[in-house]
């Protein structure tokens, strides 16, 4: 059975906005995109793709910060959220859906400066909530080079490409 190479995955995720085999993702609560647990960049961008309305741009917009902030970012899906990390450092960044807004979290975020605003249980992690029309393109690539920068989380493996 022939298998589709990364590239066509992502071309048929960006085109359809679907999963692999073109059905569209089921949007769970908060309208956040459920994709299957999977490494690499086909993955994230079936997410993105899925991502309902404004969020789609903002996830796209997102994308493309951190490859231009991070090169060599590795990509994976999880939790029904898109990751990414640096080999050999760990996770350092995630965002998630939410009906009003994305949440983009700084796995080692209390290292960073300045500190995102957004503080739970985890002492390490924080985050920022982007609503419609409030992407900080600039102070997110920044701390996107300095979480990828910082020793991340290792919560999960990371399957090389």
């Amino acid at each position: 059975m022939a298998t589709k190479s990364s590239r066509q995955l992502t071309r048929t995720a960006k085109k359809e906005g679907g999963t692999e085999d073109g059905a569209k993702p089921k949007l769970l609560s908060g309208g956040n995109p459920q994709i299957a647990k999977a490494d690499g960049d086909a993955p994230v961008q079936a997410y993105i793709a899925a991502m309902p309305g404004w969020k789609s741009d903002v996830g796209r917009r997102l994308d493309a910060l951190i490859v231009r902030a991070v090169p060599g970012v590795r990509k994976a899906v999880r939790w029904n959220s898109p990751f990414y990390g640096v080999v050999g450092q760990g996770w350092f960044a995630s965002y998630h859906v939410f009906t009003r807004y994305i949440k983009v979290t700084f796995l080692n975020g209390a290292q960073l400066d300045p500190e995102p605003p957004g503080a739970g249980k985890d002492p390490d992690a924080r985050w920022v909530d982007i609503y419609e029309g409030e992407l900080d393109e600039t102070q997110m690539e920044e701390w996107m080079r300095q979480s990828a920068a910082l020793p991340g989380w290792d919560g999960f493996q990371h399957v090389e490409d």
